[in-house]
């Protein structure tokens, strides 16, 4: 279907039924490639947003994707953070990066239109911990980011923003509310920056999804067998424009790609998170 202005205006997704959208910290796509083709072949998603590619543009693998018939959109950076859109429909008005970027050397945002889907691949800054000062420059990043956004997009039009946000939105995105009180991931001043997204006028689609319950958690930390003792986080968003966010029908965590007995591999420390969204 056509993207018109009045669906844009009306907030309505202009793409086939059933269109499947991925994103996944990688956590190095060299060393997690067996298990992306994997992943695509399981899944067939029209769209896959990687961060933590951690690989320059040159040494993307883009030959591979391609044979498996994906188009890509990269943002690489060589031994740290990058970001990647691959989709079905080849990308258009791809950009990199965003105006007041605090680290601009720092490849951490994609942003592309597919199939009248305005897409927004993110990976945010860590923070390290509360106190330290790259926990600043997270909450800088973050202004800064929702500055952009607002002043780029529209969200009565179709929109995604998606990726590691490494926030845990609430108390019901760790595995312990108390031993996450304060800390960074769980502080509430990164929380207050997604609530400021979400009173903007996205909607956090699994959250929405999923309802008043635990998780579902997205990372596990490679320490202290935290996957099979449950100590997870749910740190990877997908946040939803309202005409968006009212036509997922299912929200997934593929918790078998997070295992160490499955796929080829060490697995990433995070697991992908996977909508649909019918047209």
């Amino acid at each position: 279907m056509q993207e018109t202005a009045a669906t844009r205006a009306a907030g309505v997704l202009a793409c086939r039924p059933g269109m499947k959208i991925i994103t996944w910290n990688v956590n190095s796509i060299r060393q997690r490639l067996p298990r992306a083709l994997a992943l695509l072949e399981r899944h067939r998603p029209d769209i896959l947003c990687l961060q933590e590619t951690k690989v320059t543009d040159e040494e993307f693998p883009l030959m591979e994707l391609g044979a498996a018939g994906y188009h890509a959109a990269i943002f690489g950076q060589k031994s740290y953070n990058g970001v990647a859109i691959l989709a079905r429909e080849e990308p258009a008005s791809v950009t990199r990066g965003f105006p007041g970027n605090p680290v601009p050397e720092e490849a951490r945002v994609i942003a592309a239109r597919i199939g009248g889907l305005a897409l927004v691949g993110a990976y945010v800054v860590n923070g390290k911990e509360v106190g330290n000062p790259a926990y600043d420059v997270k909450l800088e990043w973050l202004d800064a980011f929702a500055d952009w956004l607002a002043a780029t997009y529209d969200p009565a039009e179709p929109l995604l923003v998606v990726g590691d946000f490494n926030v845990a939105p609430d108390d019901r995105d760790v595995y312990s509310a108390e031993a996450w009180r304060g800390k960074n991931l769980a502080s509430e001043p990164e929380r207050d920056r997604i609530a400021r997204l979400r009173g903007w006028g996205l909607t956090d689609v699994a959250r929405a999804h999923h309802g008043d319950v635990e998780g579902p958690f997205t990372f596990w930390d490679y320490r202290m067998g935290a996957f099979h003792r449950g100590w997870g986080l749910r740190i990877d968003l997908v946040l939803a424009s309202a005409g968006v966010a009212a036509r997922v029908t299912d929200v997934t965590v593929d918790r078998e790609e997070r295992k160490e007995t499955t796929g080829e591999g060490k697995p990433s420390d995070h697991a992908p998170l996977i909508v649909t969204i019918e047209g």
